[in-house]
């Protein structure tokens, strides 16, 4: 029997905005934990690249900012230092011993009670036959494996690039299939998380690498994870992969409101009602999906899976305890449980520069709030003390509202101009108040329309400030204002902790959660949606579409309530969830 584990911890490290996670895995993969990084900014790579070379006395050599390929080509150069570097972490874990290396002890510590690995470590640490417990060291270092480098690609940032004489490049230089292409040519075994919505040009291209399709072992070196609100939209995007034959090896179901980043509201779905689904139609999705991906193989002539692969299924969104992520484990038979936005009060594993975390880490409820100021149009998580939040306001007061756009990853706006321009913009802003101004609106609707357009913030900046303030990194144009996009659930928590503190949270081994009162995790998002469904009714026009819609909604939340009433005995606080339920219902009525 093997001990090694394919997946050592029951968590993952969802990706963390743009520069908050961006080498997380030098820092907890060779603790067997996985996470997730983002790819879009091939200039903040470039520029990790080379401080991580000098951080370990690695030989560095730039990739020009020259030609088309350049992008792919940092990216892959990147995902290969990443991978190189946790590579020489494990063959130091590997070559050590418990007696030298507190590392060792640290691996088997973080893992979960559960875990074969963590009872044989502990049976390692209790034995006093000399025989045995060297037996038992080397049984456990043979059994060390990585977390996962896996990367994270927005379906909806592609935007067109152009040459140096303003030529539009062909499509495969486009920003996500530039980054699509960085990490297929990248020697990493390992996933790419599709997210924020479907990129049919984008999905397609993924046909030309063979690192997505199965060796004559059923082998995938590199597989298809995608980012789902809820089981239809995974049936719909995983039969798209399937006719390609592509596998989905992991579908991630996401809160639509209870996250970090950009939120993706449903209709009224419920977070516990979609799990419910997936539990129930799980094996049939797989081996309809494994029909499908079969019949495709075999007609482009690729090795066909002569059995149907794993397929897992994952949530993330507004997780607080030990006791929720077990549930989601237990009762819905999840193979992980996404934590993000409480690995942003680890320094150990993310990128918060001090003042910013030292703002989180005292921050109170209202601080976090669901904004538009998103170029994507998209609700995006935000956070009200920070310096990004006090940069638009200062913009705004010396009547210079919007940024100067120099990265343009969200440009997509040809409302003024041919080529796409950002709504974060100060171009744009500009040219929109002045249409504004034109229209000679009433003043209080000319108000709310002007405010309206000067929500939006830069977020390409904002994003990776916060890494190259930490790091000490040259930052572009003095633009060192930090956007962070926390979850609502951080409110919850407060200090600085290490990550062994924060392991043994989610495993229940510590409690961390300050003293606000929070209910548990269905009761908080339910709580969002209606608030949501409240603030939509009151700002939209209303219509018989809008009625209609808001009517569905409204059903759709009643529908979960039911639901949530049904498994409410399952849960330790049962009584005090029902009241709740009760109360919301009424609300709703």
């Amino acid at each position: 029997m093997t001990l090694q584990l394919a997946r050592p911890h029951t968590f993952h490290i969802p990706v963390l905005g743009i520069g908050f996670s961006v080498d997380t895995p030098l820092k907890v993969a060779q603790f067997g934990i996985s996470s997730v990084i983002s790819i879009i900014e091939d200039e903040l790579l470039e520029h990790l690249r080379a401080k991580h070379c000098q951080q370990f006395n690695v030989p560095f050599t730039s990739v020009p900012l020259k030609g088309p390929e350049c992008r792919a080509s940092r990216i892959t150069a990147y995902l290969n230092q990443l991978q190189d570097l946790v590579a020489s972490q494990l063959e130091k874990l590997k070559n050590s011993s418990f007696d030298i290396n507190p590392n060792l002890g640290k691996y088997f510590d973080l893992l979960p009670e559960k875990s074969p690995l963590k009872s044989l470590y502990l049976m390692m640490k209790g034995t006093s036959s000399k025989a045995e417990k060297e037996k038992l060291e080397e049984d456990l270092i043979a059994a060390i494996v990585p977390g996962s480098i896996d990367i994270n690609i927005m379906a909806k940032v592609d935007n067109a690039r152009y040459d140096e004489q303003g030529v539009k490049l062909p499509d495969e230089y486009s920003d996500a299939l530039s980054a699509l292409r960085g990490f297929a040519q990248s020697k990493l075994a390992s996933s790419i998380v599709f997210s924020a919505g479907y990129n049919p040009r984008l999905y397609n291209y993924a046909e030309q690498f063979p690192d997505f399709y199965p060796d004559e072992n059923g082998y995938l070196k590199k597989k298809i994870i995608l980012k789902v609100s809820d089981y239809r939209s995974a049936l719909v995007q995983g039969k798209i992969f399937a006719k390609k034959g592509l596998w989905v090896s992991e579908f991630r179901v996401e809160s639509g409101l209870n996250c970090g980043g950009h939120a993706f509201p449903t209709d009224g779905l419920l977070f516990g009602p979609i799990l419910e689904e997936f539990k129930n139609s799980r094996k049939a999705l797989s081996e309809e999906l494994f029909a499908m991906c079969n019949a495709a193989l075999e007609a482009k002539g690729h090795h066909v899976f002569q059995e149907c692969p794993a397929q897992f299924i994952s949530a993330q969104g507004g997780i607080g305890n030990g006791e929720e992520h077990q549930f989601l484990l237990d009762y819905y038979g999840l193979d992980s449980a996404g934590w993000g936005s409480p690995f942003l009060l680890v320094p150990e594993a993310t990128n918060v520069e001090e003042k910013t975390l030292d703002q989180l880490s005292v921050a109170k409820k209202e601080d976090y709030f669901l904004s538009n100021a998103s170029p994507l149009g998209v609700p995006f998580n935000n956070f009200r003390p920070s310096t990004s939040e006090a940069q638009r306001k200062n913009r705004i007061a010396k009547n210079r509202p919007g940024s100067p756009c120099y990265k343009k990853y969200l440009s997509s706006n040809t409302e003024f101009t041919d080529e796409p321009i950002c709504t974060a913009s100060r171009q744009y802003q500009n040219l929109k108040i002045k249409q504004l101004r034109a229209q000679e609106l009433p003043e209080l609707e000319l108000e709310k329309a002007i405010a309206k357009v000067e929500e939006k913030d830069c977020l390409c900046e904002g994003l990776t400030a916060s890494v190259q303030l930490k790091n000490d990194m040259a930052i572009p144009h003095k633009l060192d204002a930090v956007a962070i996009c926390p979850g609502p659930n951080l409110a919850y928590f407060s200090g600085v902790f290490s990550l062994q503190q924060m392991v043994g949270h989610i495993y229940g081994r510590e409690n961390l959660l300050n003293k606000v009162p929070r209910p548990n995790m269905f009761i908080n998002e339910l709580q969002m949606y209606i608030t949501y469904l409240k603030k939509e009714m009151a700002e939209g026009p209303s219509n018989e579409k809008t009625q209609r819609h808001h009517q569905k909604f409204q059903n759709n939340l009643l529908a979960g309530i039911q639901y949530y009433r049904g498994i409410a005995p399952e849960w330790k606080d049962g009584e005090e969830m029902l009241g709740q339920l009760n109360e919301m219902e009424a609300e709703l009525s």
